[in-house]
C-alpha cells in the first residue's frame, strides 16, 4: 500500500501532460508556484543587481501536486518552450476586464486591442495569472484557463459553490530578438546559359522557430549567355501579336510609358492613354520577357503568356520610385580595446535600397577593406577607431542618411563605469533644515546613465540584447536629525556594470478636435501602415515605442470622416521615459458640389480682411476612378487648408515640416500652407482621382527675401512623416489668359491628386539653428532640480514689417523632449538681421503648461538664464508682456543667429546648424533659456533615491517607493478641506504589514489644496501615497500605512463611506484614535472615485502620476480635468479654521516635536474620555437597574 499513493500520482501526473499535448487549448497546465526566498540585506549590502530581480520574478520553483485526494492544484503560469533565459523575457501586467457576469476574461486579441499590438510579441512563449492580490489561483481555489496563443479565462460556473471568479492580471513571455549569422559563400548558377540563379543561406542562432525577422535565403541573378534556339531576336512570327497593359500595383493605367523586348535595343512601343501598347510579330509561344519604363517609377517586367495560337498577352506592373528612409540606425557603443563591434543600418524605399556606404567621423570607409553592407563590423579595436559612425543608403530614387553613433573604445585598464557615485542633490523637507537658511539638500550619490562594454566572450550583432550599463551597485544608510524626528534615506555608495534595464519608450495622449476641443473617438492609430490600436472613447491613445525608432510617425484616422487623417511626428524620450502629447485634428470643410465638365476653382486661404493665398484650379475632365477610368458627373469636394496667416493652426498641422535633401539629410521646410484635397464621387464613400490639376499662389503673400525663387509643391508621404517634391512654380504674367485677376501675379504648379491627400507649400531654408531651453521644478532654477521629459515646442514667425513682436504668420514648428541636459530645438535664424524670425516658444508636461521667466519689468540675465548683451538682441518677451491679462505660458524671441568670433554670444542659447553636438553637451552655466513647473507647491521625499524620468535610475530595495522597474502603478487620495485658505496636507508612508519594512519609512508626499472655483471656503488635495502590493522581492505583499495630516487646525469629519466599509471588510485597520488626521492600510485592489482613491498604472511613473491627478481633479476614473472639483469623489473631508494668533498648528507641532505633540493628542483624548465616561456612567446604572 505504500506504493500505491506515489504510483497513482503519477500516472495522473503523467496522464495530465499527455492530454495537454493533445489539444490545443491548455486547461490548468503544469506550472510552478511562485515560491521562493528573498534573502536578507542588509545596510551596506550591495544592491540586488536586475538580474538578481529577474531571476526572483521569473524563475520557476518546483511544480507542485496534489495527488492522496485526487485534486489538481490550479496552475499560475503556463510552461514555456526550452529556450535560453537570455533570449526572452516577461512583458508588464495586463488587465483588461473585471469579473462579472460569467467570470474574468483576459483574451489575447482584448488586450492587443486596448494596450496596442506592440505591447505583445506575435507569439508568446508562456502565460502567467495572478489576481489583483497578487494571489496564486491555487491559493484562492478556483479552476482557471490558460492558454499563451488566447489567453486567460475564469468562468464562474466552474468554481466551487459560493465562489465566484476573482479579478485576474495576466503577463507574457516574449522571445527577444535575435539576430541572424553572417551570409554564407553564394552557390552555384541554377544553369549554364539562359536566365538564371544562385543562393546563399545564412542561420538563425536561436532553436525556436521564426525567432529571426526575415528570410534565411538571398537569391542573386547570374549573367549567363542566351541559350541556342527561339529568341525575341532569332525568331519572328509575322502573324502574331502580343497585347500588354502597364498599371501600377493597385490597378491604375499608366500611359506614356516606354516599351522594350528583353534583348533588343531601344523602345519598340508606348503605352496609350489607357495604358495598353500592341506589338506585331512577337511570337506567341516564345514567352518573351517585355519590360517598361516611365519617369517617376521603378522598371517593370513580365513575361507574355499564350492565349491563342496567334496571340499573347503580358501586364507589366510599376511601382513609383520612393526615396530610401531609415527603418534601423546605429546605435551607440561601447568596447574594450582588442573586442569586436557591429553597427547595422537598414533602409526601405522603392525599390529597396542595395548600396550603404559607412562614415567614421564624416570620413567614408573603404568598402574593399571594410567588406561592409548594411552592417559594418570591426575586429580587434583599437583607440583611434572611437568617434562618430554613421551610414548612407542609396537607391534610383535618392539617399537617405542615418543617424550618428559613438563608438568609445577603452584602452586596457581603463573602467567602464566609475565605482565613485556622482554627485546628485535631493531636496530635504523643510523642518530637516535650519532657520533662516533656506532649504536642505542632500547629496544621495548618481551613477552615470552611459553604457558598458559587452562580455569577452559576446559575439558582435545588431541587437546586442545583452548590454550592460553604469548603474548602482551598492546603497549606504543614512540618517538625518530633523526637528524631533529622524528620517532614514539611502545613498549610493557604489556604481558598477549591471545589466541595463529595458527601455521602452512610452508616448501617452489625447488626440481632439482643433477647433472644438471634442475628443477624436475610436480613431484608427497607425505606425506607418500599419494599424496599432485606437483611441478611446475620450480620444486618449497608448504608443509603446521600440527602441531602435528614431522617428515616430503615427496617423489617426477618424471612422466617421469628419476630420482630416491627421499624421504627426511624435517626439519620444529614447530612454525609457514617458511622454504626453495632445494632437490636434483638423475638421475637413464642407463639401463643395462641383462639375466635372466644367472648370472649377477653389480658394485657398480665407482669413478676414485677407485675400486667398491662392487657389486650385481644376480644368474640364480631370476626374478618374481609381481603375483610372474617367469620371462624369457631379464632385463633392473638401479641400481643407491650414493657414499660417493664422497663428493658431500651428498646432493642428501635419507631419514636423522635413524633408531629406540631395546629401541624404533631413533638412526643414518653411511653409506657406498646407490643404489637404478629399474628393468623392456625389453621393457615394468613393474616392476620385484628378490630374492634372494647377496650383496658383499669389506671388504678393510671399513676402520673404529670396522665396518667390525657391517655393515648392510638396507631398506628404504618410508612412515616413516626409515631404517629397511634387513640382516646381512657374512665374505667371498677368496678361496670361487663364489669370483672373489681372492686378495679381501668381506662382503656378501642377500636382496629380492621387494616393497622397495632403500638399504644402514650401520653401527650403538655409538659416538654421539651434535654442537650447531647460525645465526646472520651480523659479528657483536650481540646477539639480532639471525636469525631464518636458514637451518644449517652437513655432517660428515671421514678423510684420517692423514689428518684431507682432508676427504676421507662422512658417514652422519643431518639439524635443528635455533630457537631463535640457533640449535643443531646430529653428531658422539670421545672423545679420534679428528680427528677420522670430520664434514662440512653449512648453508642457503631462498636459500641465509651464511657465517661462519673467521679462516685466525688464528681463534679467540671471533669471532668463541669457547673459548681456546677447539677451537684448534676443529681445527676450514672455507673453504677458505687453498684456497681463493674457496667460503667461511663453516667451519670444528674436532669432538672432550669434556673430563668428563674438565671445559674449559663444555659449548659446543659440548655435549654429553644425554646433548641435555642442548645444546638447553645454553645461548648466551656459546660456539657456528657462520654463519652471507651476505646482511648486508640491514635496516628494524618497528613502530609495529615484529619478523618475529615468527609469534606469531605479535601485532593487525593499524600501524602494516602485517595486517593479518595468511598470509603475501611482496610487491618489483625494482630501476635502472646508476652510478659509488653502491647506497642504501631508501623507506618511510606512511599511504596514509586511515583516521586512514595517514601520520603516518609505517616503513623504506633501501637496497644496487647490480651490474650487465654484465654491467658497472649499479646497480639495491630490495626495499620492505608496501602493500597496508586492515589494520589488515578488515575495510577500505590504499593505503601506498611510497617515494624512493637514497643516492648520483640522478636524477630520466625514470619511467615503465606501472605503469606510472597505477598509473594515479587509483587515487589520488602522487606529484611527487621532482627530486630526486620517489613517489607513492602504488597499491592494485598484479602487475608483467612488472610494476617492485614484490608481494608474503605466510603464512611465511622470505620466502614470500625471493622468491620476488629472482623474483626481474631475473626480472620476476616466476624465481628465485641470480644475478642481473638490466635492466629487472624495476620501476623506477635514474642517481647518485659522488657529488663534500666536498658537501653532499640529502639523507644525508634529514637525517640530512630535514626541510632544503625540502626548498633548494623547492626554486630551484621554480627557475627552473620561468626561464621557463620567457623564455615562450614572445613565447605564439607571438603565441596568431598569433592566432588572
Amino acid at each position: 500500500m505504500a506504493l500505491v499513493l506515489p504510483l497513482l500520482c503519477f500516472c495522473v501526473a503523467a496522464a495530465h501532460l499527455a492530454g495537454a499535448r493533445g489539444t490545443t487549448s491548455t486547461e490548468e497546465p503544469t506550472a510552478p508556484a511562485w515560491g521562493f526566498d528573498s534573502p536578507s540585506f542588509r545596510p551596506g549590502q550591495r544592491s540586488p543587481a536586475l538580474e538578481d530581480w529577474e531571476d526572483r520574478v521569473g524563475r520557476p520553483a518546483a511544480p507542485r501536486r496534489a495527488c492522496a485526494d485526487g485534486t489538481r492544484q490550479a496552475a499560475a503560469r503556463v510552461p514555456a518552450p526550452a529556450v535560453p533565459a537570455e533570449t526572452s523575457e516577461w512583458t508588464s501586467w495586463f488587465n483588461v476586464d473585471h469579473p462579472g457576469g460569467d467570470g474574468d476574461f483576459e483574451s489575447l486579441a482584448a488586450i492587443r486591442f486596448y494596450y496596442g499590438p506592440a505591447r505583445v510579441c506575435p507569439r508568446p512563449l508562456a502565460l502567467e495569472a495572478r489576481t489583483t492580490d497578487w494571489a496564486l489561483p491555487s491559493a484562492v481555489g478556483e479552476r482557471v484557463h490558460l492558454n499563451p496563443t488566447r489567453g486567460f479565462w475564469c468562468l464562474n460556473r466552474e468554481q466551487p459553490r459560493g465562489r465566484r471568479c476573482s479579478n485576474y492580471h495576466v503577463r507574457f513571455r516574449c522571445p527577444l530578438e535575435v539576430a541572424w549569422g553572417p551570409w554564407g559563400p553564394w552557390g552555384p548558377c541554377s544553369a549554364t546559359c539562359g536566365p538564371s540563379r544562385r543562393l546563399r543561406l545564412r542561420r538563425c542562432p536561436s532553436r525556436t522557430r521564426n525567432a529571426c525577422p526575415g528570410r534565411p535565403v538571398e537569391a542573386q541573378k547570374c549573367a549567363r549567355a542566351p541559350c541556342p534556339g527561339c529568341n525575341s531576336k532569332t525568331c519572328r512570327c509575322p502573324d502574331h501579336t502580343l497585347l500588354g497593359s502597364v498599371v501600377t500595383p493597385s490597378g491604375r493605367s499608366l500611359p506614356g510609358a516606354r516599351i522594350s523586348l528583353r534583348g533588343s535595343p531601344g523602345t519598340v512601343a508606348i503605352s496609350d492613354e489607357h495604358g495598353t501598347f500592341r506589338m506585331p510579330g512577337v511570337c506567341a509561344s516564345s514567352q518573351a520577357n517585355v519590360s517598361a519604363q516611365m519617369d517617376g517609377f521603378l522598371a517593370g517586367v513580365g513575361q507574355a503568356q499564350a492565349n491563342g495560337s496567334t496571340s499573347a498577352v503580358v501586364t507589366v506592373v510599376l511601382t513609383k520610385l520612393e526615396k530610401p528612409y531609415l527603418v534601423k540606425d546605429p546605435e551607440s557603443r561601447v568596447r574594450e580595446s582588442g573586442q569586436n563591434v557591429t553597427f547595422c543600418c537598414k533602409a526601405s524605399g522603392s525599390p529597396t535600397p542595395k548600396k550603404y556606404s559607412w562614415f567614421h567621423n564624416g570620413t567614408l570607409l573603404d568598402r574593399r577593406k571594410h567588406r561592409y553592407g548594411a552592417h559594418l563590423e570591426l575586429w580587434g579595436l583599437h583607440p583611434d577607431q572611437a568617434g562618430s559612425y554613421h551610414c548612407k543608403a542609396w537607391n534610383d530614387a535618392g539617399a537617405v542618411r542615418s543617424g550618428t553613433a559613438w563608438l568609445t573604445v577603452l584602452a586596457p585598464g581603463q573602467p567602464a563605469c566609475n565605482p565613485q557615485p556622482q554627485e546628485h542633490l535631493i531636496k530635504l523637507p523643510e523642518d530637516c533644515s535650519q532657520p533662516g537658511r533656506g532649504p536642505a539638500y542632500l547629496d544621495v550619490g548618481l551613477c552615470p546613465d552611459t553604457l558598458c562594454p559587452s562580455p569577452a566572450r559576446w559575439r558582435p550583432r545588431c541587437g546586442d540584447a545583452g548590454a550592460h550599463c553604469c548603474s548602482v551597485h551598492r546603497l549606504e544608510s543614512r540618517q538625518i536629525h530633523c526637528s524631533g524626528y529622524v528620517l532614514a534615506v539611502k545613498v549610493v555608495a557604489e556604481c558598477s556594470c549591471q545589466k541595463c534595464h529595458p527601455r521602452r519608450g512610452l508616448v501617452r495622449g489625447r488626440a481632439v478636435a482643433a477647433d472644438s476641443g471634442e475628443p477624436l473617438r475610436f480613431a484608427r492609430i497607425l505606425l506607418g501602415r500599419e494599424p496599432i490600436g485606437f483611441t478611446s472613447y475620450r480620444g486618449d491613445f497608448t504608443i509603446e515605442v521600440l527602441p531602435s525608432t528614431q522617428r515616430l510617425v503615427v496617423t489617426f484616422v477618424d471612422p466617421r470622416g469628419e476630420f482630416v487623417d491627421t499624421v504627426k511626428v511624435l517626439p519620444f524620450d529614447p530612454r525609457g521615459a514617458g511622454v504626453y502629447h495632445e494632437v490636434r485634428a483638423m475638421r475637413k470643410k464642407a463639401p463643395v458640389v462641383l462639375d466635372a465638365s466644367q472648370r472649377n476653382t477653389i480658394p485657398l486661404g480665407e482669413q478676414e480682411d485677407e485675400a486667398p493665398l491662392g487657389e486650385l484650379v481644376l480644368p474640364p475632365g480631370v476626374f478618374h476612378r481609381a481603375d483610372g477610368e474617367p469620371y462624369v458627373g457631379a464632385v463633392e469636394a473638401r479641400v481643407t487648408f491650414v493657414d499660417p496667416r493664422d497663428l493658431t493652426s500651428a498646432a493642428a498641422a501635419p507631419s514636423d515640416l522635413r524633408f531629406v535633401d540631395s546629401d541624404g539629410e533631413l533638412a526643414p521646410l518653411r511653409t506657406y500652407g498646407m490643404f489637404s484635397v478629399d474628393l468623392r464621387a456625389a453621393g457615394s464613400t468613393e474616392q476620385l482621382h484628378a490630374w492634372p490639376v494647377a496650383v496658383r499662389v499669389a506671388a504678393d503673400q510671399i513676402r520673404m527675401a529670396g522665396h518667390v525663387e525657391t517655393l515648392k509643391l510638396w507631398s506628404l508621404n504618410p508612412d515616413t512623416g516626409l515631404w517629397e517634391e511634387e513640382s516646381g512654380l512657374q512665374r505667371q504674367s498677368s496678361e496670361a489668359p487663364r489669370v483672373r485677376r489681372e492686378e495679381r501675379v501668381f506662382l503656378v504648379g501642377n500636382v496629380e491628386i492621387r494616393e497622397r491627400r495632403l500638399f504644402n507649400l514650401d520653401v527650403p531654408e538655409r538659416r538654421r539653428c539651434f535654442v537650447k531651453v531647460r525645465a526646472y521644478a520651480n523659479d528657483k532654477f536650481t540646477p539639480s532640480e532639471q525636469v525631464e521629459g518636458v514637451v518644449v515646442t517652437l513655432v517660428n514667425l515671421e514678423p510684420a514689417s517692423g514689428f518684431s513682436a507682432n508676427p504676421r504668420a507662422w512658417g514652422r514648428f519643431d518639439s524635443a523632449v528635455t533630457g537631463p541636459n535640457g533640449a535643443c530645438l531646430p529653428a531658422f535664424c539670421d545672423a545679420d538681421q534679428p528680427d528677420a524670425y522670430t520664434a514662440l516658444v512653449t512648453a508642457t508636461l503631462g498636459g500641465e503648461e509651464l511657465e517661462p521667466a519673467a521679462s516685466r519689468p525688464r528681463p534679467l540675465p540671471a533669471t532668463v538664464g541669457v547673459t548681456q548683451p546677447y539677451l537684448d538682441r534676443l529681445g527676450y518677451r514672455r507673453t504677458d508682456h505687453d498684456d497681463p491679462a493674457l496667460k503667461r505660458n511663453g516667451f519670444r524671441i528674436n532669432l538672432a543667429k550669434p556673430r563668428p568670433g563674438d565671445p559674449t554670444e559663444a555659449k548659446g542659447p543659440v548655435y549654429p546648424w553644425r554646433s548641435l553636438r555642442e548645444c546638447q553637451e553645454a553645461p548648466v552655466t551656459s546660456s539657456h533659456f528657462r520654463f519652471a513647473r507651476v505646482e511648486a507647491d508640491r514635496y516628494e521625499y524618497n528613502v530609495v533615491p529615484f529619478r523618475e524620468g529615468v527609469p534606469a535610475s531605479w535601485t532593487g530595495d525593499l524600501l524602494a517607493w516602485w517595486p517593479n522597474p518595468q511598470e509603475f502603478r501611482a496610487c491618489f487620495l483625494k482630501v476635502k478641506i472646508q476652510g478659509p485658505q488653502e491647506y497642504m496636507v501631508r501623507s506618511h508612508n510606512a511599511g504596514g504589514s509586511h515583516p521586512r519594512t514595517q514601520g520603516q519609512l518609505y517616503g513623504l508626499r506633501d501637496s497644496r489644496s487647490v480651490r474650487d472655483p465654484e465654491r467658497s471656503s472649499t479646497s480639495a488635495a491630490c495626495v499620492e501615497f505608496k501602493c500597496s502590493g508586492m515589494l520589488f522581492n515578488q515575495r510577500q505583499v505590504d499593505r503601506t500605512l498611510v497617515t494624512i495630516i493637514p497643516q492648520g487646525s483640522c478636524q477630520r469629519v466625514a470619511v467615503n463611506g465606501l472605503l469606510r466599509d472597505y477598509l473594515a471588510r479587509h483587515p487589520p485597520t488602522a487606529p484611527e484614535d487621532d482627530p486630526a488626521a486620517f489613517a489607513m492600510l492602504a488597499p491592494l485592489d485598484p479602487l475608483g472615485h467612488n472610494y476617492g482613491v485614484y490608481t494608474v498604472t503605466d510603464q512611465s511613473p511622470r505620466l502614470a502620476k500625471e493622468i491620476a491627478i488629472g482623474r483626481c481633479f474631475d473626480g472620476s476614473s476616466d476624465g481628465f480635468s485641470r480644475e478642481m472639483k473638490a466635492d466629487a469623489g472624495t476620501a476623506v473631508t477635514f474642517q481647518c479654521r485659522e488657529p488663534p494668533a500666536g498658537r501653532r498648528s499640529l502639523f507644525q507641532r508634529l514637525l517640530e516635536s512630535p514626541a510632544t505633540a503625540l502626548g498633548d493628542i494623547r492626554r486630551e483624548m484621554g480627557e475627552v474620555a473620561r468626561a464621557q465616561a463620567q457623564v455615562a456612567g450614572p445613565i447605564r446604572t439607571r438603565l441596568d437597574r431598569a433592566g432588572q
